[in-house]
């Protein structure tokens, strides 16, 4: 225990199509009410994907040769091809004039500026904001009493299981020492900011050269963080060179 401190047939055609060659799309990533500027491949289906949630709409100019599909999370985006019959000569003509589309995921605006070109069917998946995060954490962690927030969350990291709305953090590289355990190193493997919520998580690796000992309460210490709320440690003894991981939960996203 932790230690509290119109599906229509050019929808399904444009899916289809998608579905048939899923190993040729490039994967972008978009964040809400910033403009993303990205390149579409002007002769395959695009996919766009709503992380979490469903894609309302989408707003685009139709004049500019655009066929644009929904259905749940997903979108698809094809530039149509224009053939051109001179003395029974045929030519195409693909879209190169960039448009502008405004996806609607999860209550919030995407505009998206995209350049049309000869490149690989894309995939652009829309990311979660802050706020979008902040309402999902609220919804899965507001429920809970403290205990079972941390309880929630140690889990949640040892289990290789992190909620999508956790954001992953950048972990400090510098090995660190707790004054308890003098011998032992400490190596932050993993961060998260869980924004909503008031808490930030960091899972380490706890080595030593000896056999030793721990106990969840050595941990509580200023070089893990300030105003430390839980900590959990998936075992209490190590032999020598094995690692232990630990769970170190903050309030406030402090460091």
């Amino acid at each position: 225990m932790p230690i509290l401190g119109k599906r229509s047939r050019l929808a399904s055609s444009l899916a289809a199509l998608c579905a048939a060659s899923p190993v040729l799309a490039q994967s972008i990533a978009a964040l809400p009410d910033q403009t993303s500027r990205i390149r579409l491949s002007n002769r395959d289906v695009n996919h766009i994907v709503c992380v979490g949630g469903e894609i309302e709409d989408v707003k685009f100019s139709a004049e500019k040769g655009i066929a644009v599909e929904r259905g749940g999370s997903d979108a698809w985006i094809k530039f149509l091809v224009k053939e051109i019959d001179e003395a029974g000569l045929k030519t195409r003509s693909f879209v190169t004039v960039p448009a502008e589309f405004y996806v609607a995921c999860n209550g919030a605006i995407y505009p998206l500026y995209a350049e049309p070109a000869d490149i690989a069917a894309q995939t652009v998946t829309l990311v979660p904001g802050t706020t979008q995060r902040g309402r999902v954490n609220e919804a899965l962690l507001g429920p809970l009493v403290e205990e079972e927030r941390a309880v929630s969350i140690a889990l949640s990291l040892l289990q290789d299981r992190v909620p999508g709305s956790f954001s992953e953090v950048a972990p400090n590289q510098s090995a660190l020492t707790v004054a308890d355990l003098p011998g032992t190193v400490i190596r932050e493997r993993r961060r998260l900011a869980i924004e909503g919520a008031g808490l930030s998580a960091s899972e380490y690796l706890v080595t030593s050269p000896v056999a030793v000992t721990l106990d969840e309460r050595n941990f509580l210490d200023g070089a893990l963080g300030a105003d430390i709320f839980a900590v959990t440690l998936d075992r209490l003894t190590l032999s020598a060179g094995d690692a232990a991981r630990l769970i170190v939960i903050r309030r406030s996203n402090a460091s």
